[in-house]
């Protein structure tokens, strides 16, 4: 967390206090007419308030929030997935993938289903979402077949059409911190592809992952 993203979160923070002091004042002292209005709420010492919209324009949804819930809706498709050095022949199943916008806009909640080979049933949730003050593309994601939660950066093309997420995420077989790329690329109105690549634990060269191809229902 970089300190830009700490004074954000401390600044929303004290304006939900403020705005639970006011209410509560609001409440305890407002009077039985219809026309009482509610006091106003006092900016914390050493306040501007340029701060105090600086914080509410960094919780504001914007155009790259629009674009992220473009994505929204029933998607199903096929994946294939290879196993390092990833030279061999795929894997194949099906998928399934729900993706809702969320706390008004500002957050895409995607979750997967489908059938990892050999492991059994797959089931991955993600949140996506853009950082006003960072200017970033941010995601994490979680499924049943990890502990840990993975955390990505995404880079949008310049055609809009391509975002590249970089994941940090901690290799299990050389129990140090690794990445995962994937390359989301919007293909049609209605079908898009997902691409992951990762480095083999044992060679250190990078591979191909995994491609899925969906299309909106």
């Amino acid at each position: 967390m970089n300190s830009k993203t700490i004074v954000v979160r401390s600044c929303l923070t004290v304006l939900a206090i403020g705005l639970v002091i006011a209410g509560s004042i609001a409440i305890a002292d407002a009077p039985a007419s219809k026309d009482a209005k509610a006091p106003e709420m006092k900016l914390p010492p050493g306040w501007t308030e340029a701060d105090m919209q600086a914080c509410m324009i960094a919780g504001t949804p914007g155009k790259q929030h629009e674009l992220l819930a473009k994505g929204a809706g029933e998607w199903e498709g096929t994946c294939k997935m290879w196993m390092p050095p990833g030279d061999g022949e795929p894997m194949k199943s099906t998928v399934t993938s729900t993706a809702t916008p969320v706390l008004d806009g500002r957050f895409l909640k995607v979750e997967v289903k489908g059938e990892m080979p050999g492991m059994g049933p797959y089931n991955g949730h993600g949140l996506y979402g853009f950082d006003n003050v960072s200017q970033t593309f941010v995601s994490t994601w979680i499924d049943n077949h990890v502990t840990g939660i993975m955390y990505g950066k995404g880079e949008l093309s310049s055609d809009g059409k391509t975002l590249t997420w970089k994941y940090n995420y901690n290799c299990p077989v050389t129990k140090k911190p690794a990445v995962i790329r994937e390359v989301e690329t919007i293909t049609g109105p209605n079908t898009k592809t997902l691409e992951s690549f990762g480095a083999d634990p044992k060679s250190g060269k990078e591979f191909q992952m995994m491609r899925i191809e969906l299309t909106r229902k």
